[in-house]
Protein backbone atom coordinates (compact mmCIF):
# COMPACT_ATOMS: atom_id res chain seq x y z
CA UNK A 1 0.00 0.00 0.00
CA UNK A 2 2.06 3.30 -1.00
CA UNK A 3 0.93 6.34 1.00
CA UNK A 4 0.34 9.65 -0.97
CA UNK A 5 2.62 12.63 -0.02
CA UNK A 6 2.14 16.15 0.10
CA UNK A 7 0.90 18.16 -3.21
CA UNK A 8 3.60 19.97 -4.77
CA UNK A 9 3.53 23.53 -3.69
CA UNK A 10 1.94 26.11 -5.83
CA UNK A 11 1.11 29.72 -6.00
CA UNK A 12 -3.01 30.57 -5.36
CA UNK A 13 -4.48 33.94 -5.12
CA UNK A 14 -4.62 35.88 -1.66
CA UNK A 15 -6.43 34.97 0.81
CA UNK A 16 -8.58 36.61 2.92
CA UNK A 17 -5.79 37.61 5.26
CA UNK A 18 -4.56 39.27 2.96
CA UNK A 19 -1.10 37.04 2.07
CA UNK A 20 -0.17 34.58 -0.72
CA UNK A 21 -0.04 31.43 0.59
CA UNK A 22 1.56 27.99 -1.00
CA UNK A 23 -0.55 26.05 0.49
CA UNK A 24 -4.63 26.33 1.32
CA UNK A 25 -3.17 25.49 4.84
CA UNK A 26 -0.54 28.07 5.33
CA UNK A 27 -2.87 30.57 6.85
CA UNK A 28 -4.24 30.33 10.22
CA UNK A 29 -6.63 33.19 10.54
CA UNK A 30 -10.16 32.62 9.88
CA UNK A 31 -11.66 35.88 8.71
CA UNK A 32 -15.51 36.33 9.43
CA UNK A 33 -16.13 35.93 5.64
CA UNK A 34 -15.40 32.51 5.25
CA UNK A 35 -12.21 33.14 3.58
CA UNK A 36 -8.81 31.89 4.60
CA UNK A 37 -7.13 28.27 4.86
CA UNK A 38 -10.46 26.32 5.23
CA UNK A 39 -12.68 29.22 2.87
CA UNK A 40 -9.80 28.63 0.14
CA UNK A 41 -9.57 25.15 0.38
CA UNK A 42 -13.96 24.47 0.52
CA UNK A 43 -13.95 26.91 -2.72
CA UNK A 44 -11.06 25.10 -4.69
CA UNK A 45 -12.58 21.68 -3.91
CA UNK A 46 -16.35 23.10 -4.97
CA UNK A 47 -14.67 24.32 -8.23
CA UNK A 48 -12.78 21.19 -9.08
CA UNK A 49 -15.89 19.56 -8.63
CA UNK A 50 -18.20 21.78 -10.69
CA UNK A 51 -15.43 21.89 -13.39
CA UNK A 52 -13.33 18.71 -13.45
CA UNK A 53 -11.27 20.54 -16.51
CA UNK A 54 -8.92 22.79 -15.66
CA UNK A 55 -8.41 24.70 -18.78
CA UNK A 56 -12.14 25.33 -18.22
CA UNK A 57 -11.17 26.56 -14.60
CA UNK A 58 -9.17 29.00 -15.46
CA UNK A 59 -10.95 30.01 -18.34
CA UNK A 60 -14.02 31.07 -15.96
CA UNK A 61 -12.18 32.87 -13.54
CA UNK A 62 -10.28 35.06 -15.94
CA UNK A 63 -13.98 36.00 -18.14
CA UNK A 64 -15.89 36.46 -14.53
CA UNK A 65 -13.52 36.92 -11.80
CA UNK A 66 -12.62 34.23 -8.61
CA UNK A 67 -15.47 36.30 -6.82
CA UNK A 68 -18.28 36.66 -9.16
CA UNK A 69 -17.61 32.85 -10.19
CA UNK A 70 -17.68 31.46 -6.40
CA UNK A 71 -20.64 33.45 -5.77
CA UNK A 72 -22.33 31.88 -8.51
CA UNK A 73 -21.29 28.44 -6.97
CA UNK A 74 -23.02 29.61 -3.53
CA UNK A 75 -26.45 30.00 -4.93
CA UNK A 76 -26.34 26.59 -5.62
CA UNK A 77 -23.77 24.83 -3.00
CA UNK A 78 -23.53 25.98 0.39
CA UNK A 79 -20.36 26.87 0.92
CA UNK A 80 -20.68 28.54 4.20
CA UNK A 81 -21.41 24.55 5.54
CA UNK A 82 -18.42 23.66 3.17
CA UNK A 83 -16.02 26.14 5.04
CA UNK A 84 -17.46 25.30 8.71
CA UNK A 85 -16.96 21.41 7.95
CA UNK A 86 -13.18 21.87 7.22
CA UNK A 87 -12.54 24.14 9.72
CA UNK A 88 -14.05 21.58 12.22
CA UNK A 89 -12.02 18.93 10.90
CA UNK A 90 -9.15 20.34 11.92
CA UNK A 91 -10.57 22.07 15.40
CA UNK A 92 -10.73 21.27 18.76
CA UNK A 93 -11.64 17.53 20.19
CA UNK A 94 -15.42 16.90 19.96
CA UNK A 95 -15.10 15.02 22.92
CA UNK A 96 -12.16 15.90 25.60
CA UNK A 97 -13.00 13.59 28.60
CA UNK A 98 -12.47 9.74 27.48
CA UNK A 99 -12.08 7.07 29.28
CA UNK A 100 -8.93 4.12 28.40
CA UNK A 101 -8.65 1.22 29.67
CA UNK A 102 -5.63 -0.86 30.36
CA UNK A 103 -3.65 -4.17 31.60
CA UNK A 104 -1.14 -2.81 33.91
CA UNK A 105 1.92 -4.76 32.01
CA UNK A 106 5.01 -2.86 30.52
CA UNK A 107 3.29 -3.04 26.91
CA UNK A 108 0.99 -0.21 27.86
CA UNK A 109 3.92 2.08 28.50
CA UNK A 110 2.74 4.79 25.64
CA UNK A 111 -0.67 4.53 26.53
CA UNK A 112 0.33 5.07 30.49
CA UNK A 113 3.18 7.45 30.59
CA UNK A 114 0.83 10.05 28.20
CA UNK A 115 -1.22 10.36 31.44
CA UNK A 116 1.74 11.23 34.11
CA UNK A 117 3.83 12.91 31.70
CA UNK A 118 0.95 15.44 29.80
CA UNK A 119 0.97 14.26 26.48
CA UNK A 120 -2.99 13.97 26.56
CA UNK A 121 -3.30 17.28 28.30
CA UNK A 122 -1.27 18.70 25.12
CA UNK A 123 -3.57 17.96 22.91
CA UNK A 124 -6.42 19.20 24.39
CA UNK A 125 -7.86 16.16 26.29
CA UNK A 126 -8.80 14.99 29.53
CA UNK A 127 -7.79 11.29 29.82
CA UNK A 128 -8.50 8.94 32.97
CA UNK A 129 -6.38 5.83 31.98
CA UNK A 130 -8.05 2.81 34.16
CA UNK A 131 -6.77 -0.22 35.65
CA UNK A 132 -8.47 -3.20 34.02
CA UNK A 133 -8.37 -6.51 35.84
CA UNK A 134 -8.01 -8.64 32.23
CA UNK A 135 -8.54 -9.06 28.64
CA UNK A 136 -11.65 -10.26 28.44
CA UNK A 137 -12.77 -7.41 30.65
CA UNK A 138 -11.26 -4.95 28.14
CA UNK A 139 -12.78 -6.50 25.20
CA UNK A 140 -16.39 -6.29 26.96
CA UNK A 141 -15.71 -2.81 28.36
CA UNK A 142 -14.75 -1.77 24.98
CA UNK A 143 -17.55 -3.30 23.25
CA UNK A 144 -20.26 -1.80 25.54
CA UNK A 145 -18.24 1.55 24.69
CA UNK A 146 -17.37 2.33 28.53
CA UNK A 147 -14.34 2.71 27.26
CA UNK A 148 -13.66 5.37 24.64
CA UNK A 149 -10.66 3.23 23.33
CA UNK A 150 -8.32 0.28 24.80
CA UNK A 151 -4.85 -1.01 25.37
CA UNK A 152 -5.87 -4.14 23.71
CA UNK A 153 -3.78 -7.22 22.30
CA UNK A 154 -2.99 -6.88 18.65
CA UNK A 155 -4.63 -9.91 17.35
CA UNK A 156 -8.00 -8.63 19.36
CA UNK A 157 -9.60 -6.14 17.07
CA UNK A 158 -8.44 -8.41 14.16
CA UNK A 159 -10.78 -11.13 16.31
CA UNK A 160 -13.17 -8.71 17.24
CA UNK A 161 -13.82 -7.76 13.88
CA UNK A 162 -14.17 -11.22 12.44
CA UNK A 163 -17.01 -12.04 14.99
CA UNK A 164 -14.24 -14.54 16.79
CA UNK A 165 -14.86 -15.12 20.62
CA UNK A 166 -17.73 -12.42 20.18
CA UNK A 167 -21.60 -12.63 20.03
CA UNK A 168 -21.57 -10.83 16.44
CA UNK A 169 -18.67 -9.04 14.67
CA UNK A 170 -17.61 -5.80 16.77
CA UNK A 171 -15.32 -3.12 14.10
CA UNK A 172 -12.52 -2.23 16.39
CA UNK A 173 -9.14 -1.59 15.20
CA UNK A 174 -5.30 -0.90 15.67
CA UNK A 175 -4.66 2.53 15.70
CA UNK A 176 -1.20 1.79 16.51
CA UNK A 177 1.28 -0.47 17.53
CA UNK A 178 1.93 -0.01 21.48
CA UNK A 179 5.44 -1.52 21.51
CA UNK A 180 7.59 -4.51 19.78
CA UNK A 181 9.42 -7.57 21.91
CA UNK A 182 8.65 -7.05 25.51
CA UNK A 183 7.52 -10.69 26.13
CA UNK A 184 9.31 -13.64 27.30
CA UNK A 185 8.96 -17.33 28.35
CA UNK A 186 9.47 -18.05 31.89
CA UNK A 187 9.99 -21.03 33.67
CA UNK A 188 9.53 -21.73 37.33
CA UNK A 189 13.08 -22.40 38.92
CA UNK A 190 12.91 -26.43 39.44
CA UNK A 191 12.70 -26.68 35.72
CA UNK A 192 16.30 -25.02 35.54
CA UNK A 193 17.50 -28.42 34.03
CA UNK A 194 14.58 -28.60 31.22
CA UNK A 195 15.84 -25.97 29.07
CA UNK A 196 14.90 -27.95 25.54
CA UNK A 197 11.01 -27.98 24.77
CA UNK A 198 11.17 -30.72 23.65
CA UNK A 199 11.38 -32.02 27.15
CA UNK A 200 8.89 -30.40 28.18
CA UNK A 201 5.63 -32.27 27.34
CA UNK A 202 2.90 -33.00 30.02
CA UNK A 203 3.83 -28.84 30.83
CA UNK A 204 1.18 -26.54 32.15
CA UNK A 205 1.86 -22.76 30.33
CA UNK A 206 -0.52 -19.61 30.65
CA UNK A 207 -0.90 -16.83 28.10
CA UNK A 208 -2.44 -13.56 28.65
CA UNK A 209 -5.20 -14.65 25.99
CA UNK A 210 -6.64 -17.05 23.47
CA UNK A 211 -5.83 -13.99 20.50
CA UNK A 212 -2.45 -12.93 21.95
CA UNK A 213 0.53 -12.72 20.47
CA UNK A 214 1.64 -14.64 23.65
CA UNK A 215 0.00 -17.60 22.70
CA UNK A 216 0.30 -17.97 19.10
CA UNK A 217 4.44 -17.36 19.79
CA UNK A 218 4.13 -20.34 22.46
CA UNK A 219 2.57 -22.82 20.14
CA UNK A 220 4.50 -22.33 16.77
CA UNK A 221 8.03 -22.96 19.51
CA UNK A 222 6.54 -25.49 20.83
CA UNK A 223 5.54 -27.00 17.49
CA UNK A 224 9.01 -26.17 15.94
CA UNK A 225 10.54 -28.48 18.58
CA UNK A 226 7.98 -31.42 17.42
CA UNK A 227 5.45 -31.12 20.25
CA UNK A 228 1.66 -30.50 19.40
CA UNK A 229 0.44 -27.69 21.41
CA UNK A 230 -3.45 -29.45 21.98
CA UNK A 231 -1.91 -32.44 22.66
CA UNK A 232 1.71 -32.71 24.85
CA UNK A 233 0.98 -29.52 26.83
CA UNK A 234 -1.35 -27.38 28.15
CA UNK A 235 -2.18 -24.02 27.84
CA UNK A 236 -4.68 -21.67 30.08
CA UNK A 237 -5.33 -18.18 29.84
CA UNK A 238 -4.03 -16.25 33.13
CA UNK A 239 -4.53 -12.49 33.56
CA UNK A 240 -1.24 -10.90 33.68
CA UNK A 241 -1.07 -9.82 37.50
CA UNK A 242 -2.03 -13.26 37.94
CA UNK A 243 1.15 -15.36 36.63
CA UNK A 244 3.90 -15.32 39.22
CA UNK A 245 1.09 -16.27 42.22
CA UNK A 246 0.25 -18.99 39.84
CA UNK A 247 3.95 -20.04 39.14
CA UNK A 248 4.81 -19.31 42.90
CA UNK A 249 1.39 -21.88 43.92
CA UNK A 250 2.64 -24.52 41.59
CA UNK A 251 -0.45 -24.38 39.27
CA UNK A 252 1.94 -23.81 36.02
CA UNK A 253 5.06 -24.80 35.33
CA UNK A 254 6.04 -21.82 33.23
CA UNK A 255 4.01 -18.85 30.96
CA UNK A 256 4.76 -16.82 28.04
CA UNK A 257 3.82 -13.33 29.37
CA UNK A 258 4.15 -10.36 29.00
CA UNK A 259 6.78 -7.73 31.22
CA UNK A 260 7.35 -6.67 33.89
CA UNK A 261 6.02 -10.32 35.43
CA UNK A 262 8.46 -12.51 33.94
CA UNK A 263 11.04 -10.16 35.58
CA UNK A 264 9.05 -10.01 38.71
CA UNK A 265 8.99 -13.89 38.95
CA UNK A 266 13.55 -13.17 38.88
CA UNK A 267 13.14 -10.83 41.32
CA UNK A 268 11.13 -13.01 43.45
CA UNK A 269 13.18 -15.78 43.19
CA UNK A 270 10.73 -18.34 41.87
CA UNK A 271 11.22 -18.37 38.20
CA UNK A 272 13.57 -17.70 35.48
CA UNK A 273 13.96 -16.06 32.22
CA UNK A 274 14.40 -18.71 29.45
CA UNK A 275 14.16 -17.04 26.41
CA UNK A 276 13.28 -13.34 24.90
CA UNK A 277 10.45 -13.46 22.40
CA UNK A 278 12.43 -11.00 20.28
CA UNK A 279 14.82 -14.45 19.74
CA UNK A 280 11.86 -15.70 18.01
CA UNK A 281 10.69 -13.04 15.65
CA UNK A 282 12.46 -9.84 16.51
CA UNK A 283 10.07 -6.70 16.13
CA UNK A 284 7.30 -8.56 16.56
CA UNK A 285 3.99 -6.63 17.62
CA UNK A 286 2.55 -7.10 20.79
CA UNK A 287 -0.14 -4.66 22.54
CA UNK A 288 -1.97 -2.02 20.51
CA UNK A 289 -3.81 1.18 20.89
CA UNK A 290 -7.24 0.29 19.70
CA UNK A 291 -10.21 2.16 19.25
CA UNK A 292 -13.86 1.56 17.62
CA UNK A 293 -13.72 2.22 13.90
CA UNK A 294 -16.62 4.79 14.13
CA UNK A 295 -13.97 7.27 15.73
CA UNK A 296 -13.02 8.22 12.61
CA UNK A 297 -15.64 9.67 11.40
CA UNK A 298 -17.97 10.21 14.72
CA UNK A 299 -15.16 12.27 16.03
CA UNK A 300 -12.57 12.89 13.76
CA UNK A 301 -10.54 15.90 15.69
CA UNK A 302 -10.51 13.30 18.83
CA UNK A 303 -9.71 10.70 16.82
CA UNK A 304 -6.54 12.87 15.64
CA UNK A 305 -5.92 14.41 19.07
CA UNK A 306 -5.31 10.72 20.40
CA UNK A 307 -3.61 9.97 17.31
CA UNK A 308 -0.98 12.70 18.28
CA UNK A 309 -1.01 11.65 21.89
CA UNK A 310 -0.25 8.30 21.48
CA UNK A 311 2.51 8.22 18.80
CA UNK A 312 3.98 11.33 20.59
CA UNK A 313 4.64 8.93 24.01
CA UNK A 314 5.61 6.25 21.71
CA UNK A 315 8.60 8.24 20.01
CA UNK A 316 9.30 9.61 23.16
CA UNK A 317 9.59 5.94 25.05
CA UNK A 318 11.32 4.57 22.03
CA UNK A 319 14.66 6.43 22.83
CA UNK A 320 17.27 4.93 25.24
CA UNK A 321 17.67 8.31 27.01
CA UNK A 322 13.84 8.70 28.71
CA UNK A 323 13.71 4.77 29.96
CA UNK A 324 14.53 5.17 33.29
CA UNK A 325 12.15 8.21 33.55
CA UNK A 326 9.83 6.66 31.75
CA UNK A 327 9.83 3.99 34.76
CA UNK A 328 9.83 5.93 37.16
CA UNK A 329 6.55 7.54 35.79
CA UNK A 330 4.19 4.60 35.22
CA UNK A 331 5.92 2.42 37.98
CA UNK A 332 3.52 3.73 40.88
CA UNK A 333 -0.14 2.33 42.33
CA UNK A 334 -2.33 3.54 39.47
CA UNK A 335 -0.31 2.16 37.16
CA UNK A 336 1.96 -0.89 36.96
CA UNK A 337 2.26 -1.13 40.92
CA UNK A 338 5.56 -2.72 40.62
CA UNK A 339 9.18 -1.58 41.76
CA UNK A 340 10.43 0.58 39.98
CA UNK A 341 13.88 -1.06 39.62
CA UNK A 342 11.78 -3.98 37.93
CA UNK A 343 10.61 -1.69 35.52
CA UNK A 344 13.76 -0.44 34.66
CA UNK A 345 15.70 -3.97 33.81
CA UNK A 346 12.72 -4.22 31.94
CA UNK A 347 12.38 -0.65 29.95
CA UNK A 348 16.43 -0.71 29.66
CA UNK A 349 17.48 -4.18 29.01
CA UNK A 350 20.23 -4.65 31.65
CA UNK A 351 18.77 -7.74 33.50
CA UNK A 352 19.32 -10.22 35.79
CA UNK A 353 17.57 -13.56 34.22
CA UNK A 354 17.59 -15.93 37.16
CA UNK A 355 20.08 -17.80 35.88
CA UNK A 356 22.80 -15.95 37.60
CA UNK A 357 23.08 -13.43 34.85
CA UNK A 358 22.89 -9.88 33.89
CA UNK A 359 22.08 -9.23 30.28
CA UNK A 360 22.18 -6.52 28.41
CA UNK A 361 19.74 -6.37 25.82
CA UNK A 362 18.56 -3.00 24.62
CA UNK A 363 15.81 -3.86 22.43
CA UNK A 364 14.27 -6.29 24.66
CA UNK A 365 11.14 -4.14 24.68
CA UNK A 366 10.74 -1.29 21.73
CA UNK A 367 8.20 1.06 20.61
CA UNK A 368 6.92 1.60 17.58
CA UNK A 369 3.54 2.61 16.44
CA UNK A 370 3.60 1.62 12.71
CA UNK A 371 0.91 -0.93 12.32
CA UNK A 372 2.47 -3.09 9.52
CA UNK A 373 -0.53 -4.76 7.17
CA UNK A 374 1.92 -7.69 7.21
CA UNK A 375 1.56 -8.27 10.66
CA UNK A 376 -2.03 -8.44 10.89
CA UNK A 377 -1.62 -11.12 7.94
CA UNK A 378 0.86 -13.48 10.12
CA UNK A 379 -1.50 -13.30 12.76
CA UNK A 380 -4.61 -14.29 10.77
CA UNK A 381 -2.59 -17.45 9.28
CA UNK A 382 -1.78 -18.12 13.14
CA UNK A 383 -5.85 -17.84 13.40
CA UNK A 384 -6.22 -20.10 11.40
CA UNK A 385 -3.31 -22.37 11.94
CA UNK A 386 -5.06 -22.89 15.32
CA UNK A 387 -8.80 -23.50 14.32
CA UNK A 388 -9.73 -20.06 15.32
CA UNK A 389 -11.22 -19.28 12.18
CA UNK A 390 -11.61 -21.40 9.36
CA UNK A 391 -12.39 -21.33 5.56
CA UNK A 392 -11.35 -18.77 2.80
CA UNK A 393 -10.02 -15.56 4.64
CA UNK A 394 -9.18 -12.33 2.70
CA UNK A 395 -6.10 -11.92 4.53
CA UNK A 396 -4.75 -8.57 3.04
CA UNK A 397 -8.37 -7.33 3.20
CA UNK A 398 -8.98 -7.96 6.99
CA UNK A 399 -5.31 -6.92 7.55
CA UNK A 400 -5.97 -3.19 5.54
CA UNK A 401 -9.29 -2.41 7.44
CA UNK A 402 -8.31 -3.58 10.72
CA UNK A 403 -4.91 -2.34 11.19
CA UNK A 404 -4.66 1.44 10.71
CA UNK A 405 -1.43 2.03 8.65
CA UNK A 406 -2.38 5.33 6.72
CA UNK A 407 -3.61 7.48 9.70
CA UNK A 408 -0.62 6.14 11.74
CA UNK A 409 1.87 7.43 9.05
CA UNK A 410 0.08 10.49 8.87
CA UNK A 411 0.64 10.94 12.52
CA UNK A 412 4.15 9.84 12.35
CA UNK A 413 4.69 12.04 9.18
CA UNK A 414 3.15 15.18 11.04
CA UNK A 415 5.81 14.77 14.08
CA UNK A 416 8.92 14.24 11.44
CA UNK A 417 9.21 10.66 11.98
CA UNK A 418 10.16 8.25 9.13
CA UNK A 419 7.01 6.61 7.94
CA UNK A 420 7.77 3.48 5.55
CA UNK A 421 6.75 3.13 1.84
CA UNK A 422 4.73 0.51 2.46
CA UNK A 423 2.67 -1.01 4.42
CA UNK A 424 3.89 -4.64 4.20
CA UNK A 425 7.10 -6.37 4.47
CA UNK A 426 8.80 -9.69 4.93
CA UNK A 427 9.55 -10.75 8.56
CA UNK A 428 11.88 -12.95 9.59
CA UNK A 429 10.10 -15.38 12.18
CA UNK A 430 11.58 -18.37 13.83
CA UNK A 431 14.57 -17.85 11.04
CA UNK A 432 12.07 -18.30 8.19
CA UNK A 433 11.15 -15.38 5.74
CA UNK A 434 7.18 -15.04 6.02
CA UNK A 435 6.00 -13.53 2.97
CA UNK A 436 3.02 -11.98 3.79
CA UNK A 437 1.79 -11.77 -0.27
CA UNK A 438 1.48 -16.00 -0.09
CA UNK A 439 0.04 -16.38 3.59
CA UNK A 440 -1.84 -19.93 2.86
CA UNK A 441 1.55 -21.14 1.39
CA UNK A 442 2.92 -20.00 4.73
CA UNK A 443 0.16 -22.04 6.50
CA UNK A 444 0.16 -25.03 4.32
CA UNK A 445 3.81 -25.93 5.18
CA UNK A 446 4.06 -26.55 8.80
CA UNK A 447 2.94 -30.48 9.71
CA UNK A 448 1.26 -29.30 13.13
CA UNK A 449 -1.68 -27.56 12.78
CA UNK A 450 -5.50 -27.79 12.82
CA UNK A 451 -7.18 -26.41 10.13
Amino acid sequence: MAFHPRPPSRALAPCGCGATHASGFACDAAPADGTGAFGEVAQEAVLRAAFPQAATRRALINTLGAGTLFAALDSVFPLARAREALAQASGAPEKRDLKIGFIPITCATPIIMADPMGFYRRNGLNVEVIRTAGWAVIRDKSIAREYDAAHMLSPMPLAMSLGVGVAQPVPWAVAAIENTNGQAITLANKHKEKRDPKDWKGFRFAVPFDFSMHNYLLRAYVAEAGLDPDRDIQIRAVPPPEMVANLRADNIDGFLGPDPFNQRAVFDGIGFIHVLTKEFWDGHPCCAFAVPRGMMTETPNTFAALMRSIVEATAYASKAENRREVAQAISGQNYLNQPPTVVEQVLTGTFADGLGRVQRVPDRINFDPFPWHSMAVWILTQMKRWGQIRGDVDYAGVAQQVFLATDAAKAMRDLGMTVPASASRTHRIFGRDFDPAQPEAYLNSFAIRRS
